[in-house]
């Protein structure tokens, strides 16, 4: 039997980071919010992302921070507008919790800890009268329009002044953002991108020789060259890790936009992987065709080059002995090692997921056209980021932009 039926001026549905903050903008002007969570608990992601330490923000110059947000820089930069790297920070501080910029631009917690920042915020939210419904797992809506949820205790049914959908992707399901909500928007006419693996990993066809000895290990010091989808080629340093199905890592989630766009398009993307970046392509030959006397080839190579390791286990991946003894064709293949990923890891696996609510089913505000006085915020929306602190700004940003036109039309009704 459904629950007796509830009234509420606001329903945000999902506590991650976008809902949290929309509470937070919404109970501040003296509306009343009462936040719904299918989990025990809010903020389960945000606690996972900061169990390595916390990264909050960027710090680079504003006009290169939006230019992360690819295709949907234009829209991205409305929402920081309101609420960019450097109010973060502000808000950060207003909750006792200072920051400070790492040596690669990103932003911490001075004590590299999710949980003492989420505690201070719940505490405010909690003090501003926000009122947390946890297990209740939102399911649509009834014939009358009213929200639905399963809850412990039966379904309930909720009719809402205006509502938020904050409900995430589809990345860490185990945390609560499933994608279960593709469907519920689907049936009411919301134009909506599938969900695709962001920040992930990517499929090789390694050996099972190389995989049983190379999986876990770190590739340092390494480049990745390849062609975009217009042809550009792309290029960046840095470094990744080997695992049993491909490579994962921080270099490949920062190409890991423009590397699914080669594989949706082809269905494989070739990429040459320099292995030693900080020696041109002469002098790596020139060092293998030293004479190394008694010594082996892997011990000359360790010796002059410091190949060894998961970087020389690439190159026996690639080349067989003929090739190996070619001294042309091993320096060749060590600045440019051809390699093809095959495909995406599974989205669960993933950091963040591309597509969903298509940005142009949503006015300014976040709006859905197709649904008045249902509005949308943080990953469900369909943008993407490289990691970095970029997710967790933009997120929060467009929360406090549906928060603002969620308190425009309760105003004007």
């Amino acid at each position: 039997m459904p629950l007796p039926h509830s009234a509420v001026q606001v329903a945000i549905v999902g506590g991650g980071p976008a809902g949290l903050m929309a509470a937070e903008v919404l109970s501040a002007r003296g509306i009343a919010v009462d936040l719904y969570d299918a989990k025990a608990s809010v903020g389960r992601k945000f606690l996972l992302a900061g169990k390595g330490g916390l990264n909050l923000t960027h710090g680079e110059a504003a006009d290169l921070f939006v230019t992360r947000y690819r295709e949907r820089s234009a829209e991205v930069s409305n929402w920081l507008a309101e609420f960019d790297a450097a109010a973060l920070r502000d808000w950060c501080a207003g909750l006792g919790i200072t920051t400070f910029v790492g040596s690669s631009g990103r932003v911490f917690p001075t004590d590299m800890k999710a949980a003492p920042l989420l505690r201070a915020w719940l505490a405010r939210l909690r003090a501003a009268g926000v009122r947390f419904h946890m297990r209740h797992r939102w399911t649509g809506w009834n014939v009358a329009g009213a929200l639905t949820f399963d809850t412990p205790d039966g379904e309930l049914q909720v009719g809402a002044r205006a509502t938020l959908l904050a409900l995430g992707g589809a990345s860490w399901p185990q945390l609560g953002s499933d994608g279960a909500w593709m469907p519920l928007l689907d049936a009411r006419g919301v134009a909506l991108s599938p969900l695709r693996a962001a920040n992930c990993g990517f499929d090789i066809d390694w050996s099972t020789h190389f995989a049983e000895r190379h999986a876990g290990a770190p590739l340092k010091n390494v480049a990745i060259r390849f062609d975009g989808v217009d042809g550009t080629p792309v290029e960046r340093r840095g470094e990744c890790l080997v695992s049993a199905h491909g490579l994962e890592g921080s270099l490949i989630y920062a190409l890991s936009a423009a590397l699914r766009e080669r594989i949706e398009r082809d269905g494989h993307c070739d990429i040459a992987l320099d292995l030693l970046p900080a020696h041109d392509a002469a002098r790596v030959l020139d060092e293998i065709r030293r004479p190394r006397g008694s010594r082996s080839l892997s011990s000359h190579l360790a010796s002059r080059l410091g190949l060894a390791g998961v970087k020389l286990g690439l190159v026996h991946e690639v080349l067989d002995k003929a090739a190996m003894a070619d001294p042309a064709r091993l320096a060749a293949t060590l600045k440019a090692l051809p390699l093809r990923l095959l495909r995406t890891r599974p989205v669960a696996e993933a950091i963040s997921t591309a597509g969903g609510v298509r940005l142009e089913a949503l006015d300014d505000e976040l709006m859905l056209k197709a649904l008045p006085g249902v509005f949308c915020a943080g990953e469900m929306l369909d943008w993407e980021a490289p990691t970095g602190g970029y997710l967790l700004t933009a997120s929060m940003a467009s929360g406090r932009v549906a928060a603002a036109g969620i308190a425009r039309l309760l105003q004007t009704a």
